[in-house]
């Protein structure tokens, strides 16, 4: 079962409390994109198999949307943060670093 902290309620709730969103830190595409960079947008995500960011609203608790580190294969949870941070914290990059010492940042 996956268990999930909301960093603004501070709750530990299980995955049955919450409802996932989808991946989390995608670029949106406005009015200056073209037909298929909004296509890409709507349609095209990751699926890594690994360290994923989500985003999450905590459903049966405070309501609110978050964002969480974790891997895809094994469950294992690096944290979570706020819903308006656009990059992942230092402490969770540290975290999972010391999980995954060859884990690279696709951001930029």
């Amino acid at each position: 079962m996956l268990i999930l902290t909301c960093p603004y309620c501070g709750v530990q709730a299980e995955e049955t409390e919450l409802h996932p969103g989808g991946e989390a830190h995608l670029k949106r595409v406005g009015p200056e994109g073209d037909d298929a960079e909004f296509e890409s947008y709507l349609f095209a995500r990751r699926n890594p198999k690994g360290v994923h960011f989500e985003r999450w609203r905590h459903a049966y608790g405070c309501g609110k949307w978050f964002l969480a580190a974790r891997d895809t294969a094994t469950l294992q949870v690096f944290g979570t943060y706020s819903a308006q941070t656009p990059h992942p914290p230092a402490e969770i990059v540290a975290a999972i670093r010391a999980s995954r010492p060859d884990w690279q940042p696709d951001w930029t």
